[in-house]
């Protein structure tokens, strides 16, 4: 399906292009959230007569954003949860959860402005890309940890997760002393 972009896509276009994309991405999210009209020649008129109007209105969103990333690029913001000794959580930390976090921090962001490519499943520090505008985009720190005390010992840098490394001689050792406890040795 052709469309009309509203806005600037990331990988699609700018605003004004006109852009073939697939119709169930253009019906299920272009059209419905006001980022495209279909390129039919009412539509092509219709926006070159309101073009001056889009383009101030996203120049305006984009101030915003730039605001909005004065405050929130490079803050720190620390979520609690339970987890394993080795640092395993029983649960994992969402977009969901890190949007509340950012809110409960003093700035406005939406779960869908945050920029996750899975789910974070582990304590520690991760760094978490906030998109707040197709051209403004944050990177908050985001502090996983125990408790508040675990936290701040995390923010200082310490690593609270201890892995025991086992080498493979390690491993043969243990395996040679099994099987002739168990009696499982070579005894031609």
């Amino acid at each position: 399906m052709e469309v009309i972009l509203l806005e600037r896509i990331a990988k699609l276009g700018q605003m004004g292009e006109t852009v073939r994309v697939k119709d169930g991405f253009a019906r299920n999210f272009l059209l419905p959230r006001g980022k495209a009209l279909r390129a039919t020649e009412n539509n092509k008129k219709l926006f070159e007569t309101q073009r001056a109007q889009l383009e101030a209105r996203n120049l305006e969103l984009k101030k915003e954003a730039e605001k909005v990333h004065g405050t929130l690029d490079g803050k720190s913001f620390t979520i609690i949860r339970q987890a394993g000794e080795t640092g395993q959580l029983y649960g994992s930390v969402s977009t969901r959860d890190i949007a509340e976090a950012i809110t409960a921090g003093g700035v406005s962001v939406n779960r869908n402005q945050i920029v996750l490519t899975t789910p974070i499943k582990s304590i520690g520090m991760h760094g978490v890309p906030v998109h707040l505008h197709a051209e403004v985009d944050a990177k908050i720190t985001l502090n996983v940890a125990r408790s508040p005390e675990e936290a701040e010992r995390q923010s200082r840098g310490e690593e609270l997760v201890t892995r025991e490394e086992t080498s493979m001689d390690d491993l043969g050792l243990e395996v040679g002393a099994a099987l002739a406890e168990a009696g499982g040795g070579d005894d031609r």
